[in-house]
């Protein structure tokens, strides 16, 4: 359905397949959301929508695979959940980063009011008006609804070239945008810490003015599900789409 509403074409060995419920089933509404976790899933079931559409795994591991920890109860317990109420769960992860421009980005940088400084031909890498360190946190943790964020660096550095890489692309490709595209500031999903974080201290350590903000992976790519909303709608305009957000699954004590 969603593959020829955006006229996308097959991507080979995909993640993107349904984790549960059937081809032929008939959607009566779909939602939106980074995980369909317990919580989203019985949302949907209120909502009367038997679609969700996941950018991330649902049963904990990258391909889904339910035996991973055999007998896991609470992989049975979820799978069941969504048996007994007839829901498919469709991820949504390679094919939502085919389009052009990148769902998830795009939505990032809406959700940020930062679109006005986007130049495709750029990628994700912005220049925006002069602001600290500090002054860059506070506009994420408003516009992004964050509690915390992390940081390394000096928060009274000047930040104007800012690199966005959401998710959980890893160290290669986070350090090497670092290199690459020279950013005064990095803005990722999340971190191996024993990577990105620690390539970011030693620069800093070194005299380099360079820094790292780490929103949390759902923080950074929630943005995008809830974007896919407006991006899908209008493509099956005889179904309701809705966006839960998942949240993360951190408490700060």
């Amino acid at each position: 359905m969603v593959l020829k509403a955006g006229n996308l074409k097959p991507i080979p060995n995909t993640v993107d397949t349904l984790k549960s419920g059937s081809p032929e089933m008939v959607v009566n509404g779909i939602v939106t959301t980074m995980f369909a976790t317990t919580a989203v899933i019985e949302q949907a079931v209120k909502l009367g929508a038997n679609f969700i559409i996941a950018h991330e795994p649902t049963f904990f591991n990258h391909v889904d695979n339910k035996e991973m920890v055999p007998n896991n109860p609470v992989v049975k317990q979820k799978a069941e959940l969504l048996a007994r109420h007839n829901i498919a769960v469709w991820r949504c992860h390679d094919y939502i980063h085919s389009i052009k421009p990148d769902v998830v980005g795009y939505g990032f940088l809406k959700k940020t009011n930062w679109l006005q400084y986007y130049k495709p031909t750029d990628k994700y890498t912005i220049t925006l008006p002069d602001a600290t360190l500090q002054q860059m946190v506070q506009h994420l943790k408003q516009t992004l609804n964050i509690p915390h964020l992390r940081v390394v660096g000096d928060l009274n550095q000047q930040c104007r070239r800012v690199t966005l890489i959401p998710g959980a692309a890893g160290g290669l490709m986070q350090m090497t945008a670092a290199v690459a595209d020279q950013p005064d500031v990095l803005v990722v999903g999340e971190v191996s810490e024993w990577e990105t974080a620690e390539y970011f201290r030693d620069g800093n350590l070194q005299g380099r003015k360079m820094a790292l903000i780490v929103l949390g992976h759902s923080y950074s790519e929630e943005p995008g599900m809830e974007y896919f909303v407006e991006w899908l709608q209008p493509k099956l305009p005889g179904i309701k789409i809705t966006h839960i957000a998942s949240g993360e699954p951190f408490k700060w004590v």
